[in-house]
């Protein structure tokens, strides 16, 4: 379980169960961004120019819907965390989706102020999921 500490979570309605699934949905960001890098350039595919009858789509297609569903998906955790603090929103970024604490980044505020903004980004991140 990530969390070592008692959230402070409830006030924003996020149980337990639901935090996990936030904190897993922004440790994928960066496995996202990979997957997007690596799905543009291109694949093998197979010229003998026999028809193929065992996809429907294409296969670029089936590339560009995914490269857009990850990119939005790391939009939204992008843009919960400038709502939550503008100021600071790298720092968040850098907390939720790798895993640096507090302790390790010159944050230009209080750790106290730093883990409020970071409860509201699951908040605004909840509501916008």
């Amino acid at each position: 379980m990530p969390n070592k500490r008692k959230l402070k979570l409830m006030k924003y309605n996020i149980d337990d169960d639901l935090y996990q699934e936030l904190f897993y949905f922004c440790k994928r960001y960066k496995q996202r961004e990979d997957d997007i890098n690596s799905m543009y350039g291109l694949t093998n595919i197979n010229t003998d120019g026999m028809p193929k009858g065992n996809s429907i789509g294409s296969q670029t297609e089936a590339k560009a819907m995914r490269i857009l569903k990850f990119r939005k998906e790391n939009e939204l955790i992008e843009q919960s965390a400038i709502e939550a603090n503008p100021y600071i929103y790298q720092y968040i970024l850098k907390n939720v989706t790798q895993g640096i604490s507090y302790d390790y980044m010159k944050v230009p505020c209080g750790r106290r102020q730093f883990y409020e903004s970071r409860r509201i980004f699951f908040k605004i991140l909840s509501e916008k999921r």
